[in-house]
């Protein structure tokens, strides 16, 4: 599984099965939940039920920890979808012991920005303000093809 966590995401699933078997996840590692989707605005639905099965479903996190994932991977999703101009990005989960990892990764190196809260529209551009505030740490990772915008959550107690 580690070869696919360094796989550009425009390798891991051809493009006629991006539909809902493309909630598949890739490998059989039961921590790591990857997929690619398109970049098209009903992906966030795709990712947000993928975010909650896994969460909620499959690990048996805590129901509040599960819906403020599902709201953060909205957020990055759209925000992929929106700013990258790439057909396609990439959802990765990744569990490891005390933490969750969520990263969505697109082809765009472009970096995503903070605004402070007196620049937010009243509609959009509340995403990062969303994740920095409800995510226990996040960032960027510049990639050799693209970017991983993620965040960490704790599932232990502090």
């Amino acid at each position: 599984m580690a070869a696919a966590a360094d796989t550009p995401m425009r390798d891991l699933m051809p493009e006629e099965q991006l539909t809902d078997a493309a909630l598949e996840p890739i490998g059989a590692d039961p921590s790591i939940r990857e997929v690619r989707l398109p970049s098209r605005p009903e992906s966030a639905g795709l990712a947000r039920r993928l975010t909650r099965e896994q969460f909620g479903t499959r690990w048996l996190l805590p129901a509040e920890l599960t819906e403020n994932a599902v709201l953060l991977v909205s957020e990055l999703v759209g925000n992929a979808v929106q700013h990258a101009g790439a057909p396609a990005f990439g959802l990765r989960i990744r569990r490891r012991r005390g933490w969750i990892r969520v990263e969505v990764r697109d082809p765009s190196r472009a970096l995503p920005c903070l605004l402070p809260v007196r620049e937010m529209d009243v509609v959009t551009g509340r995403g990062l303000f969303l994740v920095d505030t409800l995510a226990d740490r996040w960032g960027v990772d510049l990639l050799p093809w693209g970017k991983s915008v993620w965040f960490e959550m704790r599932t232990a107690a502090r």
